[in-house]
């Protein structure tokens, strides 16, 4: 049975396959909206560009993730193009307990997962317009080399073919638009009497509402 989440803060889990713009969103979501926080995940995968130990993700040795594994430290962990990933428990439910909406970037088994731990968690996949474009989206980055672009492709039918168990979905044409319908769900799951219940709690006590 799944856990009762009782924490004042709500929990997103956001999937995509590679080159959906999940990324690109959820960063756009976070600048408008300070209340929404990220959950940095650990990964075995060396750093991109820019990319920074503890901001984008925990870099970890196998050695490293493989003594987390044993410990049970990770709520989910999977192995993803080649690498693993993994969700801390314990960084979720600290900042949800202080208040935090948190919001997770993770692929579709980590997100199935997730559910499983956390039963309130809300799960939204972003789909691209068309095949041609998510292809036309991994080449203009110009990070993976061809190989690479025909395994993400690969990947993304098997991911998309879960779209089915998400509570939402967002198809990324237009990102404006796209951002709109991830800031509706956010602010929508906000307004359920579940999670204003938990937020409010006091306000609830005050007017006598179990």
């Amino acid at each position: 049975m799944p856990a009762a989440m009782d924490y004042p803060g709500n929990l997103f889990v956001v999937a995509a396959p590679s080159g959906a713009g999940k990324s690109s969103l959820v960063r756009a979501l976070m600048e408008l909206d300070s209340h929404v926080q990220p959950s940095v995940s650990h990964t075995t995968r060396a750093p991109r560009g820019q990319e920074k130990h503890g901001r984008e993700y925990f870099f970890a040795s196998d050695a490293e993730f493989d003594a987390m594994v044993l410990s049970n430290a990770f709520v989910e962990w999977a192995h993803v193009h080649n690498h693993r990933y993994g969700t801390s428990k314990k960084a979720i439910e600290e900042r949800m307990a202080q208040g935090a909406d948190v919001i997770l970037e993770i692929d579709f088994q980590g997100a199935l997962q997730i559910r499983k731990v956390f039963a309130n968690a809300v799960s939204i996949f972003i789909l691209p317009p068309s095949w041609e474009e998510l292809r036309a989206r991994l080449e203009r980055r110009g990070e993976d080399a061809p190989d690479v672009i025909e395994m993400r492709l690969q990947n993304a039918a098997i991911e998309v073919a879960q779209v089915h168990q998400f509570d939402f979905v967002i198809i990324n044409e237009l990102f404006d638009r796209a951002l709109f319908d991830l800031k509706a769900i956010i602010h929508s799951q906000r307004l359920k009497f579940s999670a204003q219940r938990r937020a409010r709690a006091e306000t609830f006590k005050a007017l006598n509402i179990p």
